[in-house]
C-alpha cells in the first residue's frame, strides 16, 4: 500500500516538487488536466509519487491513488509522460465499493525532471508563474509530444526545449497564459497557428522554437491542445498573538495551504518552540507590524493578542496595508470600544476600511473548543480568500466549484 501525506493542500505538494528537484529524486508528478462531470479535485491538482511509493497530495477521494502509484513505476522506467483517462461514471462499484466520484478524469503523469525546475524556482521565490503543458498537437506534420512544457512569467513565455516548440505556439499561448496567472485559474484550450505567421517563419527558416521544415511542407494543420495552470504563491496567514489558542489556528492554516507567520510582541516567549508548524516567526512591537511583515493583497491577518492596546496598534498598522482580511478576536462590544477610542483621538476608520475588518472573527459554527474556534476562523478566511459567502452546501444550487 502506498504511503500518502494528505494533510496539507497545494502547499505541501509544491514543497515536494521543490525538494524533489533540488534533491534530484526519482519521482513522478501526476496532474489533473481535465474533468468531465463530478470529481473530488479540480484541474491543476497534483500528486508527487517517489520511487519508493511515498506520495504527497491527493487527486481523488481514494479511487485512483494506488493505481497512480503503480503507474509511476512504468513512467519512471520509460522516462516519458503518460496521459491517462479514468472513467469513474460506471454504475457498478469498484472492488465492491462505491467510489462516489461519478466523473471522467484526465491525468498527466510525468517524471519529475528538468522541465519542472522553473516551477520549483518560482515557488522558492514566491513568484507567480503560468505552466503550459501540451496534451496533443502537431506542427509541420510532426507530432508535438504530450508533456512538452512552456512557462509564462511576467507576460513572457519560454519553452523548456526551444527546439521542440514552434514559435507560433509560444506566441499563441501568451495571452491565455497571462490571463490564467492573473486569475490563478486553469484552462484547456486548442490553439492554431496563424497562416501568415507560419509563412513568415518558414520563409525565414528560423529554428527558434520551430522544426525548420521547408515552406512547401506546411499544408498540415498546425494546432495544439494545451493545459494552462496559473500558479500564485501561497496566500499568507499572519497571526498576531502568542497565546496557546494561536496554536490550532496555525495548524489549520498550514493544513489549508497558507504560508503561516506568527507575530509575537515584546519577545515574551520562544515563538518557534510554541508554534513549530508556522513558516515564519517574528517578534516586533505592535505599531511596527506593517513594516515587519509588509502585508499585501494576499495577506490575511488574524489578531489574537487579547490586549486592548496591542489590538488597537495592530489594527491601525494593518489598516494602512493592502490586507483584504483583518480578523479581530473578542466580542463585538470590545471592538466597538476600540473604534470609539480611535475616534476620540481623531482617528476615523472609513466604511470602506471597515469592510475588511471581521469582528468578532469567524463564522457561526457554534464551536467552543480551541480547535472548533480555529475551524471557525480558518473557515472565514477561506471564504474571503475564495470570494464566497459561507452557506450549507445542501442549500447551494449548481456545482460546488466553477467548471
Amino acid at each position: 500500500m502506498t504511503e500518502f501525506d494528505r494533510t496539507e493542500a497545494g502547499r505541501s505538494v509544491h514543497e515536494a516538487l521543490r525538494d524533489g528537484v533540488a534533491g534530484d529524486r526519482e519521482a513522478v508528478v501526476a496532474t489533473v488536466v481535465g474533468v468531465e462531470g463530478n470529481a473530488y479535485r479540480r484541474p491543476g491538482a497534483k500528486m508527487v509519487v517517489e520511487r519508493d511509493g511515498t506520495a504527497v497530495g491527493q487527486l481523488t477521494a481514494g479511487c485512483l491513488e494506488d493505481e497512480l502509484a503503480e503507474l509511476a513505476d512504468a513512467v519512471l522506467e520509460a522516462d516519458e509522460p503518460r496521459l491517462e483517462t479514468y472513467d469513474l461514471t460506471a454504475d457498478d462499484d469498484v472492488w465492491g465499493l462505491g467510489v462516489g466520484c461519478n466523473g471522467i478524469v484526465d491525468v498527466l503523469v510525468e517524471p519529475l525532471a528538468a522541465s519542472i525546475e522553473p516551477l520549483a524556482a518560482a515557488l522558492e521565490e514566491r513568484a507567480p508563474i503560468g505552466i503550459v503543458t501540451v496534451l496533443e498537437g502537431e506542427t509541420n506534420g510532426h507530432e508535438l509530444s504530450p508533456g512538452t512544457r512552456l512557462y509564462s512569467r511576467n507576460g513572457r513565455v519560454t519553452a523548456v526545449d526551444d527546439a521542440s516548440v514552434p514559435a507560433w505556439l509560444i506566441d499563441a499561448v501568451r495571452e491565455p497564459a497571462t490571463r490564467c496567472v492573473a486569475n490563478e485559474a486553469t484552462e484547456t484550450v486548442t490553439l492554431e497557428a496563424d497562416a501568415s505567421e507560419m509563412d513568415e517563419a518558414d520563409g525565414e527558416g528560423s529554428d527558434e522554437g520551430g522544426d525548420g521544415d521547408a515552406a512547401g511542407e506546411t499544408d498540415n494543420m498546425d494546432k495544439a491542445t494545451v493545459f494552462i495552470e496559473g500558479v500564485q504563491p501561497p496566500p499568507r496567514l499572519v497571526v498576531l498573538g502568542s497565546g496557546h489558542d494561536v496554536g490550532p489556528v496555525v495548524e489549520l492554516g498550514a493544513q489549508n495551504g497558507f504560508r503561516v507567520e506568527v507575530i509575537g510582541f515584546r519577545g515574551a516567549i520562544d515563538l518557534e518552540s510554541r508554534f513549530p508548524t508556522a513558516d515564519e516567526h517574528v517578534s516586533t512591537a505592535p505599531a511596527a507590524v506593517a513594516a515587519a511583515i509588509a502585508p499585501d493583497e494576499r495577506t490575511y491577518a488574524v489578531v489574537m493578542t487579547h490586549n486592548f492596546v496591542d489590538d488597537r496598534l495592530a489594527l491601525e498598522a494593518l489598516l494602512e496595508s493592502d490586507a483584504p482580511y483583518i480578523g479581530m478576536m473578542g466580542p463585538r462590544e470590545r471592538f466597538t470600544e476600540l473604534l470609539e477610542a480611535m475616534n476620540a483621538d481623531g482617528e476615523t476608520v472609513s466604511e470602506l476600511d471597515l469592510e475588511r475588518v471581521y469582528a468578532p472573527i469567524g463564522v457561526d459554527l457554534g464551536a467552543g473548543s480551541p480547535y472548533g474556534i480555529a475551524t471557525s476562523i480558518i473557515s472565514e478566511v477561506l471564504a474571503v480568500h475564495n470570494d464566497r459567502e459561507p452557506e450549507h452546501l445542501t442549500d447551494r444550487e449548481g456545482p460546488i466549484h466553477e467548471r
